[in-house]
């Protein structure tokens, strides 16, 4: 809770981490409406916002934090999906300085990284070192690693490597009250020293080994035995054995419990070759049984492909040129990678898995790709999934509240009968897709959170597929984590003793509750703070432009839903003002946010009078790739378009413009006059 409610407050605090801080402070409107959302259906306004260029900054902004009784919260990317990164808080973002792989080892399979780095950077800088790290979320493209920290991620090949916990050494961490320490291995002497110590860390540790010994058969009897659990606290790596690492321990904890600077990662040589196995599904129940099968041959990944995604992606300017791969008019894709040494063991494990497909008598056709081109189209179409899905046209969405539950593999068939089952109950669909080898799948059912029966009916569809996940011995989160949309659940989930050791262990880690709160438990409700709820309201705007198939000119900034595709650096070409700045504002989602925070009142702004809103727009170059390359086809160069015409009827053109705009008779007064008597006219015959 911010206690600095004063004007004069706030500036205090400002100029105190102005002081401390070398990075950049910013606590203007403008920026705590563009950090006030992630890819969530939720919207908090921060305090203020820090980006940190060093570990020193860190710690200035939680000890002044401490001083003036202010919160903070980690971020990177902003792509979290429960709500995790919007509260507030002092927002503590590590995508902007803190992004350097610090230090590889081929020999000894590990690399040291600053949480900012993307992933798919950081795989980019470990490539010519023909190692990888594993953690693959479809979000790669611009999640950092400390969001996979955070939300122990996993993606598309954990069935193979695991979830970012199983692939975490150490981590530099600062604790709640600004101390710096290691979290790491330890086993015997080191363990006994870590117990005797004075002072938060020791406090830390002797408590979490006393909840631990206390609770171990609650901790059995109550935590799913499945490989997707990431729901609340790493309670379970208590009970593994002898040896124990704190830095799994806070895996997944959601900046709840500290702050992480640096983090020394587990690598794995990258496959020599892989292929991947695309059935083609009449029904989805029918993909699920097959995936229960293919589970059995072995492969590195198996994932689903719905429905509402083929046919979004059929549809979307960008990605109907990746789907030629697709034949007829499958119900469900059932994508199924498989990795070996050479390419004949390669075709050996096809013919195998073919062979199990035709006994069970699954699909109506299985693709064999073997060339790596070939098998990028279908990856990016199924990491663009959550993005296709949104662009479904009207106020009614896919939305992301019981999308990442997780059950046993072998449960699937059933399981996900009776989800659909409890969708069509309550009178709506869902989209489907996910990763059917780990029991993982995103199933989003389509709410209109706009109006307040869509929120009522959003909550009861939560309460009881919870019912249901409890019964087939499940997790509510599976990767995308608890954050405030699941963490309501949890003490369902996991009984109130539990919950009561969460609480406690907390406090052990953040006695003030300086850190994160109302994440993973104790969380606002789930109905509340949302982006789009039942009293919001946008002004409505007359344009020149047709935005009727957008929904208005509304609806087209609407568009926008937070994932953050735009924030990607090595593929494609969008969003190249923010490839070039690293500034969330030059993002399509920033400037969304902006127009939007302007539209719904959130921004005390005249939008067609605003000159900080035409800087936002400034540096957009109005090249279109948003609209080629969003998967929810955001075409910010159409809203700049319209928004100029309104801007300028109140508002002088810049001489700029105004010489830019007559360039061809500014040409033809600086050339002179032309003669054309020299000219030879074609005859009609050589027309």
């Amino acid at each position: 809770m911010v206690v600095t409610s004063k004007e004069s407050d706030t500036q205090e605090l400002v100029a105190e981490l102005q002081k401390h801080v070398s990075g950049e402070v910013r606590f203007d409107k403008m920026s705590r409406a563009l950090w006030s959302t992630d890819a969530s259906i939720y919207q908090i306004e921060p305090v203020g916002i820090v980006l940190p260029k060093n570990e020193e900054d860190v710690i200035a902004v939680i000890e002044t934090a401490h001083k003036y009784g202010v919160t903070v919260l980690p971020r990177g990317g902003g792509t979290s999906l429960a709500g995790q990164t919007v509260g507030e808080s002092i927002v503590v973002d590590f995508s902007r300085y803190m992004k350097n792989m610090k230090e590889v080892s081929v020999e000894e399979g590990w690399v040291k990284t600053q949480p900012g780095i993307i992933l798919d950077e950081l795989n980019a800088q470990l490539s010519p070192h023909g190692v990888m790290f594993t953690p693959d979320p479809s979000t790669s493209s611009r999640g950092n690693v400390g969001g996979a920290l955070g939300n122990n991620s996993c993606g598309a090949h954990s069935i193979l490597w695991g979830k970012t916990v199983d692939n975490v050494y150490d981590l530099d961490v600062i604790l709640s009250n600004g101390d710096k320490t290691k979290f790491q291995h330890l086993t015997g002497d080191t363990l006994e020293e870590k117990l005797r110590l004075s002072g938060l860390e020791g406090d830390i540790y002797r408590n979490l080994f006393a909840i631990g010994e206390k609770n171990r058969d609650e901790i059995l009897a109550r935590y799913p035995k499945i490989q997707r659990r990431v729901s609340g606290y790493n309670l379970d790596e208590f009970v593994g054995g002898s040896n124990f690492n704190m830095a799994r321990f806070v895996v997944g904890s959601e900046g709840t419990l500290l702050t992480i600077t640096e983090a020394k990662l587990k690598v794995v040589p990258v496959p020599k070759v892989k292929g991947l196995a695309v059935l083609h599904c009449n029904d989805l129940n029918e993909s699920m049984e097959a995936t229960v099968a293919a589970i059995e041959m072995g492969p590195a990944a198996v994932e689903l492909i719905g429905s509402m995604i083929i046919k979004q992606a059929q549809s979307n300017l960008a990605y109907s040129r990746l789907t030629s791969f697709i034949e007829g008019s499958p119900e469900a894709l059932l994508v199924m990678e498989l990795i070996a040494d050479s390419d004949l063991e390669l075709q050996s494990k096809f013919d195998d898995l073919e062979k199990r497909i035709q006994k069970g008598g699954w699909g109506y056709k299985l693709l064999r790709m073997t060339d790596p081109t070939d098998q990028q189209k279908v990856w990016d179409v199924r990491k663009a999934g959550l993005g296709l899905m949104m662009n479904v046209p009207g106020d009614a969405k896919p939305l992301p509240f019981v999308e990442d539950t997780a059950v046993s593999p072998e449960k699937l068939p059933e399981y996900v009968k009776r989800f659909d089952e409890i969708v069509k109950a309550n009178g709506t669909e869902a989209g489907y897709y996910g990763h059917a080898a780990e029991g993982c799948l995103h199933i989003r059912p389509t709410i209109n959170l706009k109006k307040s029966e869509g929120i009522s009916r959003m909550i009861k569809i939560a309460d009881e597929i919870s019912d249901l996940v409890k019964e087939f011995e499940g997790s509510m989160s599976g990767e995308h984590g608890d954050g405030i949309v699941r963490g309501v659940w949890t003490e369902k989930m996991f009984g109130t003793k539990l919950v009561n050791n969460f609480r406690e262990l907390k406090k052990s880690f953040d006695p003030t509750g300086i850190m994160n709160p109302g994440k993973i438990f104790d969380t606002p409700k789930m109905g509340e703070n949302l982006r789009y709820g039942a009293s919001y309201q946008m002004k409505k705007i007359d344009t020149i432009l047709d935005f009727s198939e957008e929904g208005g000119f509304e609806g087209a900034i609407e568009k926008c839903n937070g994932v953050g595709a735009c924030r990607k650096i090595n593929a494609g070409a969008m969003c190249p003002s923010y490839m070039a700045t690293r500034e969330e504002i030059h993002t399509t989602r920033g400037r969304a946010n902006a127009l939007r925070g302007a539209l719904s009142g959130v921004i005390d702004s005249d939008l067609f009078s605003d000159k900080k809103m035409l800087d936002v727009l400034d540096l957009c170059l109005e090249c279109k790739s948003c609209k080629s390359e969003c998967p929810s086809n955001v075409d910010m160069a159409k809203i700049k378009y319209e928004f100029l015409n309104n801007y300028y009827k109140k508002n002088k053109i810049p001489i700029r413009s105004k010489l830019i705009g007559n360039i061809g008779n500014i040409y033809k007064y600086i050339s002179g006059p032309v003669s054309y008597t020299h000219l030879t006219l074609p005859t009609n015959r050589e027309v």
